[in-house]
């Protein structure tokens, strides 16, 4: 039997936090893979404890987004973690994306569509004039083109994406409850699998709390 494929959200600077979550989250029925943003790959230790995690899947979620020699040159400094999944923007450009897709190596490169944070009114108040769902649409045709290995977007554009793109697709947004919280664009695991995600983001759902009960929880959702 297939196993869902869930990315946990180590979002904090504390080590010690970050240890408990990997023990915590030794489960037989999800396949568990370990997301690292910003705020703990820049933090004093993250980097250096990142380097040291063997036999893990890791999803280093740097978002690169700048001029193609920077992407190009972040990639290669940062060769030395064994890291499995990397993030960079789409809005990037196709340049950007096709130069550091030539460097990444055994890195899968993951291209970045519009913020699960945004919604229609919030991506005009940038600037643009097509809606969200427009915009992932052509990102999509742009990361199929840049031969990127995998597409983040929100679990509402999961089918339009999987038409244009073929590889794997990663979903953050998820919630057991309507609470959103800085979310605006979500949906429930069970929905975000049956849409088409390969791998789904969670963060607080499971981290915030009692780590064991939560992944249960998530566990007994799935099988409903």
């Amino acid at each position: 039997m297939k196993k869902n494929k869930i990315f946990v959200a180590c979002d904090t600077t504390n080590i010690k936090k970050i240890k408990n979550i990997i023990s915590q989250t030794k489960n037989s029925n999800i396949k568990i893979g370990y997301k690292f943003g910003l705020q703990f790959l820049n933090s004093k230790h993250g980097r250096k404890f990142v380097s040291k995690l063997k036999n893990k899947i890791i999803f280093a979620d740097y978002k690169l987004h700048d001029i193609p020699n920077t992407c190009v040159s972040t990639i290669k400094a940062i060769k030395d973690l064994d890291i499995n999944y990397l993030t960079i923007h789409i809005s990037s450009g196709l340049e950007a994306l096709k130069a550091t897709k030539k460097v990444s190596g055994k890195i899968k490169l993951v291209g970045v569509s519009i913020l699960t944070s945004l919604d229609d009114k919030s991506v005009k108040q940038v600037g643009f004039s097509k809606k969200v769902k427009d915009l992932v649409k052509s990102q999509a045709k742009l990361a199929s083109k840049a031969k990127l290995d995998a597409v983040v977007c929100s679990p509402l554009e999961v089918k339009l994406v999987k038409k244009i793109f073929k590889k794997e697709i990663i979903t953050p947004g998820i919630r057991f409850t309507s609470n959103s919280d800085d979310q605006k664009r979500i949906m429930s695991p069970k929905k975000a699998f049956k849409n088409g995600s390969d791998w789904l983001v969670i963060g607080r759902p499971i981290i915030k709390g009692n780590i064991k009960n939560n992944l249960k929880k998530l566990s007994d959702h799935l099988k409903k």
